[in-house]
């Protein structure tokens, strides 16, 4: 099958780049030609690779606050409609969720001060729900890689029966690696910017210290992953150094280490360096006005992969990513449930090596390989279904 590749350009920070690197990977491995134009030229390139490569399917990553790959693929949809069309949606249960451009009546908001813009975007989230749909009911295929994502992305949109899939974040294969020796050490691994728990975090971790024990007190913390300038600083300053303050605060300087910016090659290494990955991301109220967002992780993928378990907070799709006995969850923004957690853990360590044995389990199931199958298996029924029609 030959495709047309919709995504971030590779060199882009966030977690949509990686994995469209790595569906990239995986779907050639299975026999699929990719063709990946850069968007930022606009649609001609895109229309001559349509011609020139005889391409047969379409295919879009969506979500991450870009907008370029739902235009692209939208006009693309006008033009060629005999074409299969698909996209894997990354942030159910929209598609996007905000426009690129507010119309000329709310456009002047997007330059005043203070909530303004937020308002702006509130206000024209109808408009924005409406485009959404259009495009989501004229596609052939839309993938979440949760099944409570693919639930609520087609009731959002209204969705016809079988347009909806679910097929899992795929990962890598990793070679096992054993718990490592000594005292239980966590880590926090993916980008670092406001929205994660981070703070949540460290103050379940000083929760657990404050009351004593050999076990709690020996707890190790890594912070890991991206700071790049346009996520980990903004007008309030820098994130980064936010959280430093905290650590400092709750007198954790001497249990908390950073790892900032891991280079790809690293990160295996990494995460199997520790015992339990801690993802404890928050809901956004902002977002709540629009919609629920049931969206997974890139870096719970990789906990799978490495074999590693995680504690999860229940912001997102992320209880059923450890409903097969990888891991645990806790109510988000509740540092003291976390707290509990953290209790458990380190009065049951053994729950660490339990989590690690089930998730390295579910990390056979879903290399890379197996997931691109059922993308081509996908792909082909929807078009077959297209052609029966």
């Amino acid at each position: 099958m030959r495709i047309l590749h919709l995504a971030p350009p590779a060199d882009a920070h966030n977690g949509i780049a990686d994995y469209a690197r790595h569906w990239r990977d995986a779907m050639q491995g299975s026999g699929a030609e990719l063709v990946c134009p850069p968007l930022d030229a606009g649609l001609p390139p895109l229309l001559e690779a349509l011609d020139q490569h005889r391409i047969e399917w379409i295919h879009a990553e969506l979500g991450g606050g870009r907008v370029a790959e739902f235009e692209a693929l939208r006009q693309l949809r006008q033009l060629r409609p005999e074409l299969g069309f698909g996209a894997t949606v990354h942030d159910p249960e929209r598609l996007i969720w905000r426009a690129a451009q507010l119309p000329g009546s709310l456009a002047w908001l997007a330059a005043c001060p203070g909530p303004m813009p937020q308002l702006a975007g509130l206000l024209d989230h109808r408009r924005v729900l409406r485009m959404e749909r259009r495009l989501a009911r004229q596609l052939d295929a839309l993938v979440c890689m949760t099944r409570r994502g693919s639930e609520a992305l087609a009731r959002r949109m209204q969705l016809a029966a079988g347009l909806s899939y679910t097929i899992a974040h795929g990962n890598i294969s990793v070679p096992p690696r054993p718990l490592p020796p000594g005292p239980l050490r966590l880590l926090y691994f993916g980008y670092i910017y406001p929205g994660k728990g981070i703070e949540d975090l460290l103050q379940a971790l000083a929760g657990l210290r404050a009351k004593g024990g050999d076990q709690a007190m020996s707890v190790r913390l890594t912070l890991a992953g991206g700071t790049a300038p346009d996520i980990a600083f903004g007008a309030r300053g820098s994130y980064v150094q936010s959280l430093r303050q905290q650590i400092h605060r709750h007198q954790l300087d001497h249990v908390v280490d950073w790892q900032t910016d891991v280079p790809g090659t690293e990160i295996i290494e990494l995460i199997q360096a520790h015992h339990v990955m801690v993802l404890p991301y928050r809901e956004s109220r902002k977002l709540a006005w629009l919609g629920q967002m049931r969206s997974t992780s890139g870096a719970l993928a990789w906990a799978t992969a490495c074999g590693r378990g995680a504690i999860v907070s229940d912001a997102r799709a992320f209880a059923e990513e450890i409903s097969h006995g990888n891991g645990c969850q806790f109510r988000h923004r509740d540092p003291a449930d976390l707290q509990r957690r953290l209790e458990t853990l380190t009065a049951q360590p053994s729950l660490a090596g339990e989590w690690a044995r089930h998730a390295g389990q579910l990390a056979v199931e879903r290399q890379w390989p197996r997931i691109a199958e059922q993308y081509m298996t996908t792909f082909t029924q929807a078009l077959q279904r297209r052609h029966h029609d």
